[in-house]
């Protein structure tokens, strides 16, 4: 499958979940394919979790969801080494961050000790429990999200963590005429936890996801292309 079929083919079926969006949807998508990570920020209520769920199961990839909260271990979230009575022995219980697709939802509403958790994994694509790496193999894309409007009890993301997203995507409302198809969608019986209900199925597993990951990563940039990103960084900076 050509990367232009991908992204049609992926647009077509978000349609029939998530009304309107579209330019969301395409910057999700370029961000998935170029192997990067995305932050989406919006109010509650815009889709945030419904869009990363359909993608991942469009996607075939296995999908985890954490729910950024101020008491949040970093353990719940790489998963932590258990000891087994039965046998002596410790052994490894992952935690939600060994996905393909991981939704960190509302990820400023814990500690910085907590969010960067996420970092090793988003930068190294590895984690290290007790002193042990574990490599995070094939498709790893993380989608965090956080609400722009209600900033008491949050921790600003830091830098760093910031630097390790791609993109910063701005979700706002649908339009009337969306809100409207929403409202009969839900009347007619739509249930957003039963995705295979929309008569959706996978168009990729995550091996061809990957391939296409690698092939957008071969695409030929022309040299005055990276000399007008440098200007930008430096102007930017």
């Amino acid at each position: 499958m050509k990367i232009s079929e991908f992204s049609q083919a992926m647009k077509a079926q978000i349609a029939q979940v998530i009304q309107g969006q579209d330019e969301v949807i395409e910057q999700l998508l370029a961000c998935l394919l170029a192997g990067g990570h995305a932050l989406l920020e919006g109010v509650p209520g815009v889709a945030k979790t419904l869009l990363a769920r359909t993608l991942a199961y469009l996607s075939g990839c296995r999908f985890k969801r954490i729910q950024f909260t101020p008491d949040l271990m970093p353990a719940d979230i790489t998963g932590t080494n258990i000891f087994d009575s039965r046998t002596a022995e410790f052994s490894l219980r992952r935690g939600p961050i060994f996905s393909q697709i991981l939704l960190a939802d509302e990820v400023n509403r814990t500690p910085p000790k907590t969010q960067s958790a996420l970092l090793q994994a988003m930068e190294e694509r590895q984690v290290t429990i007790d002193g042990t790496d574990y490599p995070l193999e094939g498709v790893f894309f993380v989608i965090a999200t956080q609400n722009p409007i209600e900033y008491e009890g949050t921790y600003p993301l830091p830098e760093a963590q910031l630097d390790r997203f791609m993109m910063k995507i701005l979700i706002g409302y649908p339009s009337a005429e969306e809100e409207e198809r929403i409202l009969r969608s839900h009347d007619a019986g739509f249930d957003p936890h039963d995705l295979a209900q929309a008569s959706l199925h996978p168009l990729v597993n995550q091996e061809e996801l990957a391939a296409l990951q690698a092939r957008a990563g071969e695409v030929r940039v022309e040299d005055g292309i990276f000399q007008y990103i440098v200007e930008i960084l430096r102007q930017t900076r």
